[in-house]
């Protein structure tokens, strides 16, 4: 019985291998589109891993800023309290000779608490910035008033009501300020006779 599938198996026609040049064609065909699929695949990870990388970057951006602006709030409201102190200052009568010792101890205590909580928001981010002299700049002062001057360039800072404050350089309260413009007679030019 051997003998006999042994026989079978020999008459069976050879398969047909295709001629040399064919097979040559078919190969290179069968590499360049590999190659092809390659060149695909290679782009379309390079693709990815570029936008991987953007997410990661703006992500990490992300979760600094809000580690960095987290307190805005706070913030805001800490410099209302620092703003209230150096009114309270303000608003103590000037130093005489024939005051009582105390208001000058009590002058001198609220100016050191106040220059020790100024400190201790600015070692964490929180600026005051003092605009008197500079240009108006509507993205960190707030115009008041204007007022007629001849003493200081149309469009600087002559006075400030309220300091403007910072948070690691974003700006957290504009400076509420008068502003200077140029006295009326310099607008509409000299008198004509």
């Amino acid at each position: 019985m051997q003998d006999h599938s042994a026989a079978e198996h020999d008459s069976a026609p050879p398969e047909q291998e295709p001629a040399p040049e064919q097979a040559l064609q078919e190969a290179a065909e069968r590499i360049a589109a590999l190659e092809t699929e390659l060149a695909d695949m290679k782009e379309r990870w390079m693709r990815a891993e570029a936008e991987n990388a953007n997410v990661r970057a703006r992500a990490k951006k992300d979760v600094d800023d809000t580690r960095q602006y987290a307190v805005q709030k706070f913030a805001a409201d800490v410099v209302d309290a620092a703003e209230n102190l150096k009114r309270g200052i303000a608003s103590l009568p000037p130093a005489t000779e024939d005051q009582p010792a105390i208001v000058g101890k009590v002058r001198e205590g609220l100016e050191g608490v106040e220059r020790s909580f100024v400190s201790t928001l600015e070692r964490n981010g929180i600026k005051r910035e003092d605009p008197v002299g500079r240009p108006f700049d509507p993205n960190l002062h707030q115009a008041m008033a204007e007022q007629e001057t001849d003493l200081h360039p149309a469009g600087t800072i002559i006075q400030a009501w309220s300091q403007g404050w910072t948070l690691n350089g974003r700006l957290l309260r504009p400076a509420m300020v008068v502003v200077a413009k140029a006295p009326a007679a310099e607008l509409t030019g000299p008198a004509q006779k």
